[in-house]
């Protein structure tokens, strides 16, 4: 009988042990509240005609790994009521942020573009693409819409200013 009980507790404190612990999975990085994208620069007068989109990246904690940033920036076709790549000028290619071992780390990018003909506007977005790279190899992926309601670092026209869509006029 006592021999059951020695078995019982045991058995307890291994379940409540870190081994045990390792069961349960972390969250997911694609998941993470550090993984967004935000307009935080919109046709200000310090930045006529201008969309600037702002991301921010979880570090994954695995060592050597680097990660990257993509800003690439979306039109809404208000005839066909979708939104639609602008193929040139408007893509910043891949920039290098550091270390996957950073907690989290911003970058931003600033596109300029042609005021709107007529009075009329455009209706712009960010799309933001995130690499974690290891030895030249992608390990991770992800895509982020541009959102409101993120505190940049740094850039943002007027301060703290966050939001979804950018509508140049």
């Amino acid at each position: 009988m006592r021999r059951c009980s020695v078995v019982a507790v045991l058995t307890a404190l291994l379940a409540a042990s870190p081994a045990g612990a390792a069961k349960h999975k972390p969250r997911s990085i694609y998941r993470s509240p550090l993984l967004w994208a935000t307009v935080n620069v919109c046709d200000t007068p310090g930045n006529p005609d201008t969309i600037g989109i702002r991301g921010s990246i979880p570090g994954s904690g695995v060592r050597g790994e680097t990660m990257f940033l993509r800003f690439q920036v979306q039109y809404f076709s208000r005839s066909e009521k979708r939104w639609h790549n602008i193929l040139q000028g408007a893509d910043s290619g891949w920039i290098a942020v550091g270390s996957a071992l950073f907690r989290v780390r911003q970058a931003g990018w600033s596109f300029r573009f042609a005021a709107p003909a007529n009075g009329k506007s455009d209706l712009l977005r960010g799309a933001v693409t995130f690499e974690w790279r290891k030895s030249g190899k992608v390990v991770r992926r992800a895509r982020k819409r541009t959102k409101s309601g993120h505190a940049s670092a740094a850039g943002a026209d007027p301060a703290g200013y966050s939001a979804a869509t950018c509508e140049i006029k």
